[in-house]
């Protein structure tokens, strides 16, 4: 397992070895340990969530607040899609920066993404399945936004506009200068 650490503190692409014949392929998607001593990051995951997605579907940028903030890490079993994580911590050098990401079933590539950061996704593939696992359980009460076509945020989500499929809820998403963070 490679994991290396993008332009944002504390935000990791880990890429697997993985090991094939002609009976396939084996790799290991997460060991607590090696994560802990590559990256310093003590992290237990709690909840594990899967989404299956069209072409086009954009689903973000989405975060817990306060002490319902997650960590995720993030991945595709199957297809291919672009994935964002935008740098939502006041504090933080690099706050409103963000990274875009190809994950597919092809690389087998992983995202960490930690607290404090907004994450959505863009489907570039028919039926791509999409697995996550957080640190904390999600709340409700504790969930934020913001429209993904954001000027500020000037993310390029790579496929025109009038492809993309978007839920209602995430239209009706705050700006980032207007997003509670």
């Amino acid at each position: 397992m490679t994991i290396k650490e993008t332009k944002l503190n504390g935000c990791f692409i880990i890429e697997p070895e993985i090991f094939e014949d002609n009976r396939g392929y084996f790799f290991e998607i997460f060991n607590a340990k090696t994560f802990n001593e590559l990256t310093g990051i003590n992290v237990s995951f709690v909840q594990d969530n899967e989404s299956k997605s069209s072409k086009g579907v954009l689903r973000g940028l989405h975060y817990q607040i306060g002490e319902h903030a997650q960590a995720k890490l993030v991945r595709v079993v199957k297809g291919k899609l672009l994935d964002v994580a935008v740098d939502l911590r006041k504090d933080s050098p690099t706050f409103g920066e963000h990274i875009i990401i190809e994950l597919s079933e092809d690389n087998k590539v992983q995202l960490f993404i930690p607290r404090g950061f907004g994450h959505g996704f863009i489907v570039l593939e028919d039926h791509t399945i999409f697995s996550y696992k957080c640190d904390n359980f999600y709340n409700k009460a504790a969930e934020g936004g913001i429209i993904f076509n954001d000027k500020d945020l000037n993310i390029d989500w790579k496929l025109d506009e009038r492809e993309f499929i978007v839920s209602e809820k995430d239209l009706e998403l705050p700006t980032f200068k207007k997003a509670d963070l």
